[in-house]
């Protein structure tokens, strides 16, 4: 199985320099990025144990597969939330074989879907079923999800975008300059990405689903409602319906990583506090 981990250290968190200092081990923030090659699934561990995986991938065993190796890796025991961005067949498609095997406490995503008809046929009566049994959030721009030692903003939802700047956020944004709205698609799950904004002490990272360009643009201009980022989660994989440089280069990434169609050769570990320390872009 191919997979990206990526790893940001806990003692990069100003909040933990007491306990380094003191010997004690530092617990760190764990992000496991699963290939599947084409869609969409991430894994996130926090120092205090929660976990929260974003997006489930495609449907059938190989991302399955891959995703319950990925939470056997990080010692998961159960899904503490699970967002799904948005309900195309590649960041849902495995979703109820996943909550087979690996228990999932927290549903949250965007509402209904906009689309007429499902990617994946019968899904929303599933899933309704599915977090009818444990507990299930209808995110805002602006909520807050409630894990223990990471501050974990909803910046999009529903196709609605935050008003109020998160901490160095809400400058001008020199980065929208000549950057123009593209023609609107017709009615897309797509632009009601869940997208979210993580900060981990000194390490922030900034994922929207596959949210679109324009409202990536309503976002960040014509000021920069976010700030700047660590990481950046490319959106909806790289496809130039999305990615408008008023985001790509106005939250000023220094690690981007793209979940796309091409498999990696070999597994890859980005090291965090190396590019915190280093400042050199990817």
């Amino acid at each position: 199985m191919r997979r990206l981990a990526v790893t940001a250290a806990a003692i990069l968190a100003l909040t933990s320099a007491p306990m380094a200092q003191r010997g004690t081990p530092a617990k760190p923030l764990e992000i496991y990025v699963v290939d599947t090659e084409g869609g969409k699934a991430a894994l996130w561990v926090a120092p205090s144990g929660q976990s929260l995986l974003i997006d489930s991938g495609n449907p059938g065993n190989r991302d399955l597969d891959r995703i319950v190796a990925a939470i056997k890796d990080a010692g998961v025991k159960q899904i503490d939330f699970l967002i799904s961005t948005h309900y195309h067949t590649d960041h849902i498609g495995g979703m109820m074989e996943l909550a087979k095997q690996v228990p999932i406490a927290h549903f949250i995503d965007h509402g209904p879907s906009v689309e007429e008809r499902e990617q994946v046929q019968g899904f929303q009566a599933a899933y309704a079923e599915l977090y009818g049994k444990a507990k299930h959030t209808v995110v805002k721009p602006g909520d807050k999800i409630p894990i223990t030692g990471l501050d974990w903003r909803i910046v999009t939802s529903a196709g609605q975008e935050l008003k109020t700047p998160l901490p160095g956020g809400g400058k001008p944004n020199p980065a929208c300059a000549g950057v123009g709205p593209k023609e609107a698609s017709p009615t897309d799950d797509n632009g009601q990405s869940v997208g979210s904004v993580i900060t981990f002490g000194q390490f922030r990272a900034i994922d929207l689903g596959d949210l679109l360009w324009n409202k990536e643009n309503d976002l960040m201009c014509p000021n920069n409602l976010v700030g700047s980022v660590d990481a950046f989660f490319v959106t909806h994989h790289g496809l130039d319906q999305s990615n408008s440089p008023a985001l790509v280069h106005g939250v000023q990434p220094r690690v981007a990583v793209m979940q796309n169609v091409q498999p990696m050769a070999q597994p890859t570990w980005v090291d965090t506090q190396s590019v915190l320390r280093s400042g050199e872009g990817m």
